[in-house]
């Protein structure tokens, strides 16, 4: 019996990247791309290599080069390592005793790499629920609100990677949801308020991305180190992208797609501001201004390489906005809600 699980894509619509910096954000689970995880027994443990994703072998050194230029140096095999030793690690703390089974495990994600689509998070997620359905842990020995601590610490505590709680939220529960990461709130509860809003909610997305990115972490350091050292500009800045989170929250619920693309160009403004040109890439400010030609509001979905924005109603103006991010090398698609 194959164990099959998926994780789906992700763009955080407002708020972020405040949720690594108690802040708030809401965040919608997308269809258009995804993450497989399958899992079976075997008798030993066994973790199979991506072919794309994880080579090991190239047909020639300029293979090597584009093979690296496009997929960088950090596969999937990585993450399903630390998925697994993160898990026995949860059980035994937990006292969750496992039946000793061995298994294999690949993976296979159509989401792009690198661009802040929640890639990695996805087929974490995914990973993580196979390996509860083949041990038989139940639901309740890792309940739903802390399994994002979990599957974040995957990437924090065992791969050293910056990142914040926002992804693996999304990626545990689907669907649109609104959160709220204040300290109090995670020092009493050890978790969040994560509230699940109707997807019916959102008004029609656009997507676009380039063929690269970077790791997340590494556009989030220098800010972290501000943060951290009390720097009073980065805190303010991490509270009005809270701020943004709350009223895009109300605008949701009202129907106001004005506004609510108003606060998606104002996130990326104050991101922008605060983190830089260098930091958020030719690519990613290219992308922006590309939506804002055809005047659609846009902002950053993650850490950068992609774009989220509004997508214009008229089929004909949004036919021009596709065309215009492929004239200049980048894809383009509507968005698809996962609810």
């Amino acid at each position: 019996m194959i164990i099959e699980k998926h994780g789906h894509a992700r763009v955080a619509l407002l708020g972020n990247p405040s949720d690594g910096f108690h802040g708030k954000t809401i965040a919608l689970m997308i269809r258009n791309f995804a993450a497989e995880v399958q899992l079976w027994e075997s008798p030993e443990l066994s973790i199979v290599p991506h072919p794309e994703h994880d080579p090991s072998s190239f047909s020639s050194l300029r293979a090597l080069q584009e093979t690296a230029a496009v997929q960088g140096y950090y596969g999937g095999r990585r993450l399903l390592l630390a998925t697994c030793k993160k898990f026995a690690d949860v059980c035994q703390a937990r006292g969750l005793s496992l039946l000793p089974r061995q298994f294999t495990i690949r993976y296979h994600t159509t989401i792009p790499r690198q661009v802040g689509l929640g890639g990695s998070s996805s087929i974490i997620s995914a990973a993580f629920q196979a390996l509860m359905d083949f041990y038989g842990v139940p639901a309740a020995a890792l309940p739903l609100p802390e399994r994002p601590n979990i599957i974040l610490g995957v990437e924090t505590e065992e791969l050293g990677i910056q990142a914040g709680l926002q992804d693996r939220v999304i990626a545990v529960y689907g669907g649109l949801v609104y959160m709220d990461f204040a300290k109090e709130r995670l020092d009493r509860q050890g978790h969040g308020d994560y509230v699940p809003l109707d997807p019916a909610l959102v008004p029609p997305l656009f997507v676009a991305w380039g063929s690269t990115g970077g790791e997340s972490g590494k556009a989030h350091s220098p800010v972290r180190t501000l943060w951290e050292a009390g720097d009073e500009r980065v805190r303010s800045a991490m509270a009005r992208f809270a701020g943004f989170a709350e009223e895009g929250r109300r605008a949701l619920q009202e129907r106001d797609v004005a506004r609510f693309g108003e606060l998606m160009n104002a996130n990326f403004d104050l991101r922008r501001k605060l983190y830089g040109d260098e930091v958020l890439g030719r690519q990613t400010l290219s992308l922006i201004e590309i939506a804002r030609r055809h005047d659609c509001p846009a902002k950053l979905p993650g850490s950068g390489g992609a774009v989220v924005g509004l997508a214009p109603e008229d089929e004909a103006a949004f036919r021009a906005l596709v065309q215009d991010y492929e004239a200049n090398g980048f894809s383009a698609e509507r968005v698809i809600v996962h609810s």
